[in-house]
């Protein structure tokens, strides 16, 4: 795979390890997803941590994540984690419940650098609302049983039904959200949900909150809709505290980087962002797996 960026550190080096903690605290915290997702936890960084800098990647020339093998899954989180390492950040938040389902053990033992998934905090937030608790996925997450292994690591008493959506992600991407066929597809998802009487959901993916208004409408009033977005940034807030990274500063421009075209989901996410921002194409690093390492190939 081509690469226009200078040689690799080894995979776990972190660039900013010999960096002032002035400079430490004003590095990026990376977001990822596989398109216009995790614009949902961006938007929360900006409303929770409005000091921070962003590096934003969305992964749109491999969408959607949720039908692929974890394997694939595994080495797409590698290549862009490795970028991202390069790229100087203090920490890498995955929009992605996808990712956070089959990859974030995994990675969180090779990189030197703080890993936060979305599943966790949603799970936690969603016991503190609910009893009889529904998930929408993708085929992936939900296939992978996270968030009924966390839901019920938190609250064994909790009953948890899931269902995976692969239709969600597709129609968001192409700003469908308003269609009838979206409405349909909709119906049909949340139908097993709605007759094992719910009472909180939580959007497995972060693409989902984009359809909030479509999801509200099929819902009793009575159901919670459980955010992971917003309870990761906590957590991510929480940590930079912890290791003395949050940034007392004002915010670099965020960065804008796509695995595919930088036109089109710049015009996808114009209606989420309120602007048009400037995309930058990227190059992911080719990771090969070895027995032993991971092995960076130019």
């Amino acid at each position: 795979m081509q690469s226009s960026l200078p040689p690799l550190p080894p995979i776990a080096a972190n660039p900013n390890r010999d960096l002032s903690n002035r400079d430490q605290q004003r590095a990026w915290i990376g977001v990822f997803d596989s398109g216009i997702g995790g614009l949902t936890v961006l938007r929360e960084l900006y409303r929770q941590l409005p000091n921070e800098s962003i590096l934003y990647f969305a992964d749109t020339a491999r969408l959607p994540y949720g039908t692929r093998s974890p394997s694939e899954i595994l080495r797409f989180v590698r290549e862009i984690l490795t970028w991202m390492v390069r790229q100087g950040v203090k920490m890498v938040i995955m929009a992605c419940n996808t990712s956070s389902a089959l990859a974030l053990e995994t990675v969180r033992s090779e990189f030197a650098i703080p890993i936060l998934g979305v599943i966790l905090p949603g799970a936690k937030a969603a016991v503190q609302h609910g009893r009889k608790i529904g998930v929408i996925a993708t085929p992936a997450t939900a296939a992978s049983n996270a968030y009924r292994h966390a839901l019920l690591e938190i609250d064994a008493a909790v009953e948890v039904w899931q269902v995976g959506c692969p239709e969600f992600v597709p129609l968001i991407e192409q700003n469908r959200i308003y269609d009838s066929y979206t409405y349909d597809v909709a119906q049909e998802y949340l139908a097993p949900l709605i007759h094992h009487q719910i009472d909180t959901l939580i959007y497995g993916c972060t693409h989902y909150p984009h359809l909030a208004p479509v999801l509200r409408s099929i819902l009793p009033a009575s159901v919670k809709l459980v955010d992971p977005a917003v309870h990761v940034v906590v957590a991510a807030a929480q940590e930079l505290d912890l290791l003395g990274l949050r940034s007392m500063r004002p915010p670099l421009p965020t960065r804008f980087g796509v695995s595919g075209s930088p036109q089109q989901f710049s015009q996808a996410s114009t209606t989420w962002l309120g602007c048009t921002p400037l995309v930058e194409k990227v190059y992911l690093p080719q990771v090969e797996l070895c027995s032993a390492s991971v092995n960076l190939k130019e």
